[in-house]
């Protein structure tokens, strides 16, 4: 069933800050979402805008908040608009400025700074996935503990570099349960890999039934034809999010602003849909009716999961490759 037409589609910036924008004439973008879907964003911006024009960079998380560190600290302001997954660092730094976008009214609470410094562009679900072929949907895993069944030792694909959910298990679960949990899993003969892509490809080839994917690539990869599935009923599903913000010392704070509320507007986040992305706005339909946030026990991971990254990588690394 189509959506009713959103407020969000019409919304027309106002006047002054179209006029502030204007006269600043481009705005700087940070981010490390990938190129196929951030440069189609800032291009229809520019369709929009067309006096506005758009500078892009892109590095993965944190050598991009190393190099606005970097940056500050020589003098250098350069960007204005701020999406990076490690976006506490840049709060607790004040190098972010509060702006409560209007976009912000349509978003879930999980989904926004309740200070007003962020919200995120798209969400990534951690889920379990499997290859329906080889895992009926009967013996397949429901939640997380299900991987300790001895059944799955040496058959569960895994990041390398799972960092950020094992920080995140620690936050929900508390550190003791946590912990308990992973050296279990530890001992289950994981089979590692680089990049949750290359793992729910391994899914659908055969290579290993089962293993912590994301939502959406499982949901792309099904719509072509590949034999996987993924488990809704998790408790909960642990969603990374991809906050973003307005840096403090914008050079072009009203360009920036625009930006801001043009990719959190209904327009482009429909747009990241259609491209098989998450959004966190209540009127953005899910890519699988399975997906709506009221069917999924769903726990956003606070970004201040980020401040200890380093820390929760070494704590991986000890329990998982001793």
């Amino acid at each position: 069933m189509p959506l009713k037409e959103s407020p969000a589609q019409t919304r027309a910036p106002p006047a002054t800050l179209l006029e502030g924008a204007k006269k600043e004439g481009e705005v700087v973008f940070y981010t490390p979402l990938n190129i196929n879907d951030s440069r189609p964003l800032l291009q229809r911006f520019e369709q929009r805008f067309p006096f506005i024009k758009t500078e892009l960079l892109r590095l993965s998380a944190e050598p991009l908040l190393n190099r606005i560190f970097t940056e500050d600290r020589a003098g250098r302001n350069v960007v204005d608009v701020i999406n990076n997954t490690m976006i506490n660092p840049l709060k607790k730094a004040r190098l972010l400025q509060p702006y409560r976008s209007p976009e912000h009214a349509a978003y879930l609470d999980p989904f926004k700074d309740p200070e007003g410094y962020w919200a995120s562009v798209n969400n990534n679900y951690y889920v379990l996935g499997y290859n329906s072929r080889l895992v009926s949907a009967k013996e397949a895993p429901t939640d997380w503990q299900d991987l300790l069944n001895p059944k799955w030792k040496g058959k569960i694909g895994m990041d390398q570099e799972e960092y950020e959910w094992f920080g995140a298990t620690l936050d929900v679960w508390g550190r003791e349960r946590a912990l308990k949990y992973h050296r279990a899993l530890a001992q289950q003969e994981v089979q590692w890999r680089k990049g949750h892509t290359l793992i729910s490809q391994l899914i659908a080839a055969g290579e290993f039934p089962i293993g912590i994917v994301y939502a959406h690539r499982i949901e792309s990869m099904k719509k072509a034809g590949a034999p996987v599935e993924w488990a809704k009923t998790s408790n909960p599903i642990f969603v990374a999010l991809s906050p973003t913000g307005l840096a403090a010392k914008a050079p072009h704070p009203n360009a920036g602003k625009l930006l801001l509320d043009f990719m959190l507007s209904y327009e482009s986040q429909q747009q990241l849909r259609s491209a098989n992305r998450l959004s966190g706005r209540l009127d953005i339909e899910p890519l699988v009716p399975e997906m709506h946030h009221s069917k999924l026990k769903l726990a956003a991971i606070d970004p201040k999961v980020s401040d200890d990254i380093n820390r929760h990588a070494k704590e991986f690394r000890e329990i998982y490759f001793r």
